[in-house]
């Protein structure tokens, strides 16, 4: 049977021929071998692959003794914090996936999880252009149909926190292909909704499912990157354009050519002898979430049936499926047609035999126990050890708050005040709001690509490129406001657009790299939530504020951009030419 007609196939070493290679033979990465030079230990033998075991019987630190890994192995796990069998194991394979490198495995898989990022920014598009037409169908006035988008940020939220401890409970194989097939299958039921409330619980069921992308897509991608390629967790974000791109190109054809006029209100609510606003006149807004729900089911599809995903290596481990979980390393090692040293001789030799150690196996309390004391008080705690962390910490996690509600108050409903900027002002168009949206989406993707570079020019660096994107975008978001006429307000969505992408990557790729190693995780992930919990609020926010002034929301997240801003120009690390803490 073809591997992709049995996704959840269990492997065993067999299954690849000709990948393993003795550790006395194996190429080690330049950087192991040299963090042994530096070992102030006896001189070490030569560093080529070729030497044999019994040449360096003098010096046990080689990089191509077991002895040497041992060393190698003490040291990760006195940084870490963690002295199991199981953690013990765990380096071992890191150690086995960066002596691999990256190769053509790494690549598909940058692509498949570049589809989460690429479907979390999409749905999130699809709803703000959908809100008009929900209004002229279902009746909700202009601000109260901002709950829609709340109703998607809750089930973002609970999508965020249950596949994440899912994924380390039942694997990271079925969360993978969970999380995308059902926003397909709910992003296509979106289309058949009769009514406003029906809408809102099918689209915070679909958030349930595309919630769960970034930490699932993030956290596999991760555990099969070579340490000295995970930078590329940060070039995932270049997707998160892709899907704005992609949700405004198929909005400009359908909501232009099939949605009701805006004048036109629900047929629900229209006074007698007033024109209402049909359900054939309004097919747009249906077709377009039928069509993005068919893209994210075939993104499932060709996650599921057309690439064979390996189990995390590590979360087979922690089940206690050591053979597997070689295997799989073994299976890395045949697609990107390297070789491997790793063997459950060299994982006993280091981490013990697991049918005499016991804690070789996680038991699922122990999962649950270590995924929640990323929260705890130890952990946090030396997010806090000096001022000068302290004080980086306080103001990254202000930063994601405040852009995780200043983001969505302004592009979360941007179709509704490209429509109309303020009550007594003429509709604009459905072709020109549509094209404007899709223009503004298109300019604002580069973005991405300048902070790739400029994060690493001299004098620049993460710091002024974040500082100065944000600037400009909070800048651009009140001078907006100034006038209604489209060409103005293509103008400045379009730049609004691209300084704003700079700024998210910046924020995504600087993030992780000022924060402890051992406490990444915890500050990252603290980071995430406030950046979920505050977009949660933004369309309550809106309501509120948008009832009052229809420009109000818009100088909200300005004026939260801005915020950030100020905060960023206090970030005392600068992590550009230098390594992670």
């Amino acid at each position: 049977m073809p591997v992709f007609m049995n996704p959840f196939h269990k492997h065993d070493v067999s299954e690849f021929p000709d990948t393993f290679v003795p550790l006395a033979h194996a190429e080690r990465h330049p950087s192991i071998v040299a963090a042994h030079k530096d070992m102030d230990k006896k001189s070490l033998p030569s560093t080529s692959p070729t030497n044999d075991a019994s040449d360096t019987s003098d010096n046990e630190y080689s990089a191509y003794t077991i002895e040497g890994l041992i060393a190698e192995i003490d040291l990760d796990i006195a940084a870490s914090g963690h002295d199991t069998a199981y953690d013990r194991k765990s380096k071992v394979i890191n150690k086995a996936i960066m002596d691999i490198g990256m190769g053509w495995y790494q690549w598909q898989l940058f692509v498949l999880c570049g589809f989460g990022w690429l479907a979390d920014n999409l749905v999130l598009q699809v709803v703000a252009l959908t809100l008009p037409s929900l209004t002229s169908e279902f009746g909700p006035d202009t601000t109260q149909v901002r709950y829609t988008t709340c109703s998607l940020f809750v089930g973002l939220c609970v999508g965020a926190s249950f596949w994440g401890i899912a994924s380390d409970i039942l694997g990271r194989r079925l969360a993978f292909n969970t999380t995308l097939f059902i926003a397909g299958v709910f992003g296509l039921a979106v289309g058949g909704g009769n009514s406003w409330i029906g809408v809102c619980g099918l689209y915070a069921a679909l958030g349930v499912g595309v919630g769960g992308n970034l930490p699932v897509d993030g956290a596999l991608f991760l555990e099969f990157l070579p340490q000295a390629s995970q930078a590329l967790l940060t070039l995932l974000s270049v997707w998160w354009p892709v899907g704005q791109l992609i949700g405004s190109l198929i909005a400009w054809g359908f909501l232009t050519n099939y949605k009701c006029d805006a004048s036109l209100l629900s047929c629900d609510v229209a006074a007698p002898g007033v024109a209402c606003c049909h359900k054939a006149q309004n097919w747009g807004w249906r077709y377009l979430n039928i069509t993005v729900g068919a893209i994210v089911f075939s993104m499932f599809v060709a996650r599921f049936f057309f690439f064979h995903l390996f189990e995390s290596p590590k979360y087979l481990l922690s089940r206690g499926r050591q053979a597997e979980a070689v295997a799989t390393v073994h299976g890395i090692a045949y697609k990107n047609k390297r070789k491997t040293w790793l063997s459950e001789e060299i994982l006993n030799a280091v981490g013990g035999d697991p049918e005499v150690v016991s804690d070789a196996k996680l038991s699922t309390l122990d999962i649950v126990k270590r995924f929640f004391s990323k929260f705890s008080g130890d952990r946090i705690a030396p997010l806090f050890q000096t001022k000068r962390i302290a004080i980086m910490t306080c103001l990254v996690w202000f930063c994601w708050a405040t852009i995780g509600m200043g983001y969505p108050l302004f592009n979360a409903f941007l179709p509704q005040y490209l429509e109309n900027a303020g009550k007594n002002q003429p509709p604009t168009p459905n072709n020109i709001v549509y094209r404007n949206y899709a223009i503004t989406s298109i300019v604002g993707v580069p973005g991405s690509f300048i902070a790739a570079y400029t994060v690493d020019v001299k004098y620049i660096g993460r710091k002024y490129t974040i500082a100065i994107s944000t600037l400009i975008t909070g800048i651009l978001l009140f001078c907006f406001t100034i006038s209604s006429d489209p060409n103005y307000q293509l103008i400045f969505t379009s730049l609004e657009a691209f300084f704003q992408n700079i700024m998210y990557g910046v924020l995504y790729a600087y993030t992780p790299e000022v924060f402890p190693a051992p406490n990444r995780g915890t500050g990252t992930g603290i980071a995430s939530c406030l950046n979920r919990i505050t977009g949660l609020c933004a369309p309550i926010v809106a309501v509120h504020a948008g009832s009052v002034n229809p420009n109000a929301p818009i100088y909200a997240s300005g004026a939260l951009i801005i915020a950030a801003f100020l905060a960023m120009c206090l970030f005392p690390i600068e992590t550009r030419g230098k390594q992670s803490l």
